[in-house]
């Protein structure tokens, strides 16, 4: 063997002994499965500050709760609670569920004093009256029910 080859001879042999790549006809002939039709939610999102600042100043005359998820994308225990906030969202017809992305609307989670995602706010009446901060569902779930039917 010569220094050139950096390869021992059952290297070789093995290396040799496979087929060249192909395809399969099976390979050629799967399709995608069929796409399924978008999910609605009834999660708000906002992308401009200007549009959340007069749904907020609206929100104040009503005395329906607002739930607030600070979220951003690259936050994986974010995108855990993304099922959980469509299942409140559903579930809880008299609640407002807002998602607002923290690299979005800066200003808006500065405001706040976001400091951690995810972070759940709930607000009656334009006051925070309390806090979820981390990904528990368990805990979200329970301060939605204790404060939505406590009338401010």
């Amino acid at each position: 063997m010569g220094a050139n080859n950096f390869l021992s001879m059952p290297e070789k042999r093995v290396l040799r002994a496979l087929p060249p790549f192909s395809f399969s006809a099976s390979f050629k002939e799967t399709r995608a499965p069929p796409l399924l039709p978008p999910k609605t939610s009834r999660v708000l999102t906002f992308h401009s500050v200007a549009q959340w600042k007069a749904y907020f100043e609206a929100s104040k005359q009503s005395n329906k709760m607002i739930v607030i998820d600070f979220t951003a994308t690259w936050c994986r225990p974010c995108r855990y609670m993304d099922p959980s906030v469509d299942e409140f969202a559903a579930k809880y017809s008299d609640v407002e569920f807002i998602k607002i992305d923290v690299d979005e609307l800066m200003n808006v989670a500065g405001e706040f004093g976001i400091h951690a995602m995810p972070t759940f706010l709930l607000i009656k009446k334009g006051k925070e009256i309390d806090k979820v901060v981390g990904a528990k569902k368990q805990e979200l779930q329970a301060k939605i029910e204790k404060h939505r039917s406590i009338q401010r």
